[in-house]
């Protein structure tokens, strides 16, 4: 039987993969670090399929508004090498399903402020991205640029590590 080996891209910060590599070492899965055309995680057996892991809907959500091109750009240069990306979100909180992503709340949506008349702090709507928008770009991307979505609790407790 051949050993899993899993490329990680090279762009990834060592402190906030820490704990997926020691997963990969416990398990005994060889994970040599170069960097890869696109995504975070390349399987040698499948190296059509990239995961691109992401910390939470507010990196995502970052990625597809202030990123937008490099991110459109990343996934089409992904569609004509004939590679699907899954994206990782590693949100919690009562996301766990795209669907979900429509009643997630953004952090930037609202702003607290000194109100100039009354002197006191109120809180203040911004022009922020709502997850409802949100989802609709998700659906789109997952629709027109062979991307999937998922998305996962930031932490799993060691005993249930299957290897």
């Amino acid at each position: 039987m051949s050993r899993l080996i899993i490329q990680i891209d090279s762009r990834e910060k060592a402190r906030a993969i820490k704990k997926i590599v020691e997963a990969f070492d416990q398990c005994g899965i060889n994970h040599p670090v170069s960097k890869l055309m696109v995504g975070d995680y390349m399987n040698y057996d499948n190296p059509r399929l990239i995961i691109d892991r992401k910390q939470n809907l507010s990196e995502l959500c970052n990625n597809v508004c202030q990123d937008h091109d490099r991110f459109r750009k990343e996934l089409l240069r992904a569609q004509e090498n004939g590679i699907r990306i899954v994206f990782l979100v590693e949100h919690g909180k009562g996301i766990k399903h795209l669907e979900d992503v429509i009643w997630w709340e953004n952090p930037r949506r609202w702003k607290r402020r000194k109100n100039p008349i009354t002197g006191s702090r109120e809180e203040v709507e911004t022009k922020a991205m709502t997850g409802e928008t949100l989802y609709k770009i998700l659906c789109t991307q997952e629709k027109n640029m062979d991307a999937s979505f998922f998305f996962v609790k930031k932490k799993i407790p060691e005993k249930r590590l299957r290897c």
